[in-house]
């Protein structure tokens, strides 16, 4: 029988994002009139409201933004800094190690992971405000109105948030999530249950305060948080309770326009966040991929596995070596990225050489994303993130700030040691494709360490085996951002077993998708089609 004919009109505009509330916002936008860039600022907006621990107006992000009308393409780096207050050797002495997983590093009494002196200046809001000043089409105060309307009205614990919420990291040697969720008073009384337990699925969170702090901000602008009000009792909690973060610190902080790092593949253009994000750890692995007939290895079989593991251990490894804040140690790009290098890596991987990375390699999921692209072809991903959240809400203000200190070496020297106004290195890389000048494809992902191999691998499945922006997300995935190669539990145990015959430790993972969780469009003959991974609980919206 023939297929039955296509009954949904062809959407001109789509929005993706882990979030159904926060994707239902971004839609709202584009169905008044917004374009992309005004949509991904609702739907970060929402996010802050219904996924409190992931990301918020406390947080840090990367946006990338492509606008073929003005023919402007550039990304916004909102990268937190390490406050002023900070030294180099400030925590040597309590240094106890590197997190079992390789995110983040312990100090004797957490005070990097919970509390005021974890807390880095917050950069997600100016790059949302700096962003709409430049490409912003709809009113500012209006792309507020659906994250008030959570806030005010309530929003259900969904599956991914109550995972979170009850998520003892003790193992990693980080504190459980119910400790950061009872830090505060106002953390107890929003996401703590009777029995004095985080809230559990299905349950309801009203947050007030936060929505008056979004109106004021709706009112007053992202400076209130740098320079007004907001940064006033921000600052009076900080001084209250011993705190790094300063009002000098936030009224300097500035996020940082950057021009995107792009690499060519198989004849396309990816354009990736430049360092001190991911993109490079991306572009190294792309470089050294393309001398590999993939295909003809075969999807996710044993050799096929070999080769990119070791393509993504090769680009950690360098990332570990070269990659920091570029104002403090200007990253050799040219010399990562060049054909020479990359002919090198190549070859030593079909020598059969392992590359050695003794660490760890999962990495925490505290960050999320969103991708739009509009019916003007504006293409905007964006991915923010609290790090490890903090626990500190100041009072009445309903949102919770960073952790990013756990992400700086307390180890003096070194190239992610801690130092005054430094910015921490991300992995976080919202991508653009480019089929010449004009952009086929857009996707993001939270995850840690995973984003860049999980990016990765969704990029090769988009481009080298021609599948669908949901096959490709959904595909089984691996990582080897360590000596192990950790393997989704999808991946057949023949393959396994054969990996193990080479030499190679296998950790199997007992979810179906795991590795971070991508999300994004493809615009094929400008069809536009996105793609959720299922691991978290959102969908893309199609608008006619």
């Amino acid at each position: 029988m023939p297929r039955p004919a296509r009954r949904l009109p062809r959407p001109r505009a789509m929005i993706v994002a882990p979030q159904p509330e926060a994707v239902e916002a971004g839609a709202a936008v584009l169905r008044g009139g917004g374009n992309a860039l005004d949509a991904v600022i609702a739907c970060a907006l929402a996010q802050g409201v219904v996924d409190p621990m992931m990301c918020g107006l406390g947080g840090l992000g990367v946006l990338h933004v492509f606008d073929p009308a003005s023919r402007r393409h550039a990304v916004l780096d909102g990268l937190s800094a390490a406050p002023l207050a900070c030294r180099e050797e400030m925590w040597a002495d309590l240094y106890e190690g590197e997190c079992p997983d390789g995110f983040g590093y312990r100090v004797r009494g957490q005070v990097n992971e919970i509390g005021h002196r974890a807390v880095t200046t917050p950069g997600i809001l100016r790059v949302l405000g700096m962003a709409h000043g430049r490409f912003g089409r709809a009113d500012w105060a209006g792309l507020f109105d659906p994250a008030i309307g959570l806030a005010t009205e309530g929003w259900l614990v969904r599956p991914h948030v109550a995972t979170m919420f009850h998520l003892d990291e003790k193992a990693y040697g980080r504190l459980p999530y119910a400790a950061k969720l009872g830090f505060t008073e106002d953390g107890r009384r929003l996401y703590m249950g009777a029995d004095g337990a985080p809230k559990r699925l299905g349950e309801v969170v009203r947050n007030p305060g936060l929505a008056e702090t979004l109106r004021h901000v709706s009112r007053e602008g992202a400076e209130s948080l740098y320079t007004g009000e907001l940064s006033r009792r921000v600052v009076a909690d900080m001084t209250a309770h011993d705190g790094l973060l300063s009002a000098e610190d936030l009224a300097r902080f500035t996020p940082a326009w950057r021009e995107p790092l792009s690499v060519e593949y198989r004849g396309f253009r990816v354009a990736l966040p430049p360092p001190p994000a991911g993109g490079v750890v991306i572009a190294e692995m792309l470089r050294i991929l393309e001398r590999f007939d993939l295909v003809s290895l075969g999807h996710n079989a044993p050799g096929y596995m070999r080769v990119m593991a070791e393509a993504m251990k090769t680009a950690t490894r360098d990332k570990d070596r070269h990659i920091g804040d570029p104002d403090f140690i200007p990253p050799p790009l040219d010399m990562l990225l060049s054909d020479a290098y990359a002919g090198e890596c190549a070859a030593r991987i079909r020598s059969g050489e392992k590359v050695s990375l003794p660490r760890a390699g999962a990495e925490a999921k505290h960050t999320t994303t969103v991708s739009c692209v509009d019916a003007d072809g504006m293409v905007v991903s964006l991915t923010h993130t609290l790090g490890l959240p903090s626990g500190v809400i100041p009072p009445g203000t309903g949102f919770m700030l960073n952790g990013g200190m756990n992400n700086y070496d307390p180890r003096p020297g070194r190239a992610g040691s801690i130092a005054p106004g430094k910015r921490r290195f991300s992995t976080m890389s919202p991508a653009i494709l480019f089929d010449g000048a004009a952009p086929v494809a857009t996707l993001g992902a939270p995850g840690g360490a995973w984003i860049t191999v999980s990016t990765m691998q969704v990029l090769v499945n988009l481009i080298d085996w021609g599948m669908t922006m949901q096959e490709a997300v959904m595909a089984p995935r691996f990582s080897a951002t360590s000596d192990a190669i950790d393997i989704s539990n999808r991946i057949p145990r023949a393959a396994q077993r054969a990996l193990e015959e080479m030499g190679y430790a296998v950790r199997r993972n007992p979810t179906s998708y795991p590795f971070a969780a991508v999300h994004g469009i493809t615009m094929w003959d400008g069809l536009l089609e996105g793609g959720a991974d299922p691991q978290r609980d959102g969908y893309a919206a199609g608008i006619a």
